[in-house]
């Protein structure tokens, strides 16, 4: 009697878990239409057009999405957060904010690529890269997975269009750490506590 009790137990812990794993698929596959979906009105109106609720990913559905910073990036919510989390983990709320918006501000400007993923890894083909992270030469994967989660929530804040633009439209941002040259070409738009922020006087892509 008691092993049939312990094969009933474990059956019923292994459906259990099937499930779970299904619903997390469900969720990750709605959050990656959504964000496709989200990417594209953006190209097309520029960032201008609210998305409705039923548009909008959840935040249970973002977190579905590239659980341990391992998949490939070749998804909209996954190429966005992965740049933020290279680009400014273990910063302010405020500045991992501000790195969306500059790619959010890229993807809905004529002149830069219409995608998402193809925004943070353009220049990898001839150089010179436009987010660093993309050509360092090390690992993409992800390893503090709790910043990668924060990444994850903001990624899904911006392709929701739910975040101020706290760059004021800027197109470029460098760390403070570092001048590159083409900071007098510019107009500086923001700061925060970690970067600056700039873009072309003209508003065009340069």
């Amino acid at each position: 009697m008691r092993k049939v009790w312990v094969v009933a137990c474990l059956s019923m812990a292994l459906l259990g878990s099937q499930s779970v794993t299904a619903n997390q698929e469900r969720m990750a596959e709605a959050a990656t239409g959504k964000a496709e979906s989200l990417e594209q009105a953006v190209v097309t109106t520029g960032g201008e057009a609210s998305p409705s609720p039923a548009e909008v990913i959840t935040e249970a559905e973002a977190q579905a999405v590239d659980p341990t910073g391992e998949a490939p990036l070749d998804e909209t919510l996954t190429c966005l957060a992965r740049t933020i989390y290279w680009e400014a983990k273990g910063v302010a709320d405020a500045d991992m904010e501000a790195v969306a918006n500059v790619v959010m501000n890229r993807l809905g400007h004529a002149g830069f690529p219409d995608t998402v993923c193809a925004v943070v890894t353009q220049g990898s083909e001839h150089g010179p890269c436009q987010f660093s992270w993309w050509c360092d030469g090390r690992p993409d994967h992800v390893v503090e997975e709790d910043a990668y989660a924060i990444a994850r929530e903001v990624a899904r804040k911006a392709l929701n269009q739910q975040l101020p633009d706290h760059t004021d439209g800027a197109l470029y941002f460098h760390d403070r750490s570092v001048t590159p040259h083409w900071t007098s070409e510019y107009l500086m738009t923001a700061e925060t506590d970690d970067f600056f922020f700039y873009k072309p006087h003209d508003g065009s892509a340069q």
